[in-house]
């Protein structure tokens, strides 16, 4: 241990970022910065040192490369990642106390551990519903006090991020996931970040964003796929599933995926969700209503309580067919 520490003094005296991975058989000790300073013959001459590596790919932090054990993200007492699996569910949009109390106490009924909902919502038109903001916060606030659900919402503007204090954990929407002064400031909170792909981006600008967040020391990311713009229209996006199975080998952050924002159809989440958990995701996001059919946002893609109830008992199917 000494030696090691020795080893990473000298590290740093060149200017370089130490980043330490302990597995069960072997530590991996990752350099940040500018690596042409280090001589690899003399490292690897070292009877500590079994070999040396480097690595090209310009996410450091995030890569499995560098951290080969899957990262889990602990939300007060739930875990996703590493084998452990949330659903996180709720409404696109806080409306009303009776529409998120109704929805979060049916959603945790059926299976559900977290609760989601905007209060903040982006919206592609000016002129649409834009969330009820502070006090949709406080209603998701007293939804997660009489179900005790950890509560997942979406942050719009660096400058509301004190609003975000008591929030569990923030979203990050594809509009703004390369919205870096944004992911900087969220680097210095100790909150679990979701962050969503965005409409057009590659996996490897995904995983440069989650680079963004945690150089800044937060390391308590969880990425989400919600599909992605082709040129096919019958599905709001087209939902990119073989980007878990990319991701879980190019880092070892979990991932979820969300069918609801990816086809934009309440019939297709469904098949969508089952085929997720069987591709391995860690965790699924879906958007439920008590009433889809008058859902101030997104109520087409929206499920009944009654479908997600039936979807989450087909998703355990899935996941017990797939982990034995």
């Amino acid at each position: 241990m000494q030696q090691r520490e020795s080893l990473c003094d000298w590290f740093r005296s060149m200017g370089l970022e130490v980043h330490i991975s302990e597995g069960q058989y072997k530590t991996i000790i990752g350099l940040i910065g500018d690596t042409t300073k280090v001589d690899i013959n003399l490292v690897e001459s070292l009877n500590m040192i079994e070999s040396v590596k480097r690595i090209t790919e310009p996410f450091k932090n995030a890569n499995r490369k560098f951290h080969t054990n899957d990262s889990v993200v602990d939300i007060n007492g739930f875990k996703i990642g590493g084998g452990s699996f949330q659903i996180i569910a709720g409404p696109c949009s806080v409306e009303s106390r009776d529409q998120i109390i109704a929805v979060a106490e049916s959603v945790k009924a059926s299976g559900a551990n977290l609760l989601r909902g905007g209060a903040f919502k982006p919206r592609t038109s000016p002129y649409d519903f834009q969330g009820l903001k502070g006090e949709g916060l406080e209603l998701l606030f007293e939804a997660r006090k009489r179900t005790g659900m950890p509560i997942v919402t979406e942050i719009m503007n660096v400058r509301d991020i004190e609003l975000f204090e008591d929030v569990d954990v923030i979203q990050v929407g594809a509009r703004n996931m390369q919205n870096f002064d944004l992911l900087k400031e969220l680097g210095l909170t100790k909150k679990p970040i979701l962050l969503k792909r965005g409409l057009a981006n590659t996996l490897k600008e995904l995983l440069m964003s989650a680079e963004y967040v945690m150089s800044g020391g937060n390391e308590k990311i969880i990425l989400c796929e919600r599909g992605i713009r082709t040129y096919e229209t019958f599905t709001r996006n087209t939902l990119d599933l073989s980007a878990v199975p990319a991701l879980h080998e190019l880092t070892h952050l979990p991932v979820v995926v969300d069918p609801s924002h990816a086809t934009g159809l309440a019939r297709m989440v469904e098949p969508m969700a089952m085929a997720a958990v069987a591709a391995g995701a860690d965790g699924l996001m879906i958007e439920v209503h008590n009433d889809p059919q008058h859902a101030l946002c997104d109520g087409a893609q929206s499920l009944t309580p009654e479908q997600f109830e039936s979807l989450v008992k087909k998703v355990n199917k899935i996941r017990e067919a797939v982990i034995s």
